[in-house]
């Protein structure tokens, strides 16, 4: 076997074994019951779809793959978590339980359910790719999916904010082995909507936490029933 060869093999495995950890962080923020936690999880998610971007780019000898991993490493695991813990109030990260509709094991079968359905969802698209699409497409769109579940069951404002980063990840984990050509102009602007996102999420937050002294959606939503019927 030659050097290329080999360099290919360990690129595939090393592709799979951060796509199985990247699909484990997914499960996580579903199942995790602590804000900390959450935030953790989304954390090392992040690294690993960075650490995914450097492995396709050293593979493909690619330098905007290269970049985008540095990008990633920078803004996702570092400024995201730096933005959230200057804005949003202590007191909600000190909360220990996350409220959520769907008890965990009823959620961890709903997840199981969704990766099933990502891969039947992805098998027809792969066809005669190579190993980086059929690793990393159906385990973007599981974590997608599973980021989507994540926001509907949970009941707080900053675990809803990183379920939607998740599936951004998730998109992302599955566009750099699809289009690993994508301008890197497109990967700064969904950078910095994530930016934008976390910083204006964070300070509504913690508003309506000092105003309201909770961040739970659904008392939010009965705290603005009660006000439209005190106004009729």
């Amino acid at each position: 076997m030659g050097t290329i060869e080999m360099v290919s093999l360990l690129s595939q495995q090393l592709l799979g074994l951060v796509g199985g950890l990247f699909l484990l962080t997914a499960f996580g923020l579903v199942v995790t019951r602590q804000l900390r936690s959450n935030l953790m999880v989304f954390v090392v998610q992040s690294v690993l779809l960075a650490a995914s971007a450097l492995i396709l780019g050293y593979a493909k000898s690619s330098t905007h793959l290269l970049v985008v991993a540095g990008l990633s490493v920078v803004i996702k695991p570092l400024l995201i978590p730096l933005i959230l813990h200057r804005t949003v109030s202590s007191d909600v990260f000190a909360r220990r339980e996350i409220f959520q509709v769907l008890n965990i094991p009823t959620a961890l079968l709903v997840a199981v359910g969704l990766v099933i359905f990502s891969y039947f969802i992805a098998r027809p698209l792969l066809g005669d790719s190579d190993a980086a699409i059929r690793i990393n497409l159906p385990i973007g769109i599981a974590g997608l999916l599973l980021g989507a579940f994540a926001m509907t069951v949970r009941r707080e404002a900053i675990p809803q904010v990183m379920a939607i980063l998740s599936m951004e990840n998730g998109a992302f984990f599955a566009g750099i082995a699809i289009a690993p050509g994508l301008p890197l102009i497109a990967e700064l602007a969904a950078s910095f909507d994530m930016l934008i996102i976390a910083l204006v999420m964070g300070l509504l937050t913690k508003k309506i936490h000092e105003r309201v002294g909770t961040t739970s959606v659904g008392e939010l939503a009965a705290l603005k029933e009660g006000s439209e019927q005190w106004n009729s």
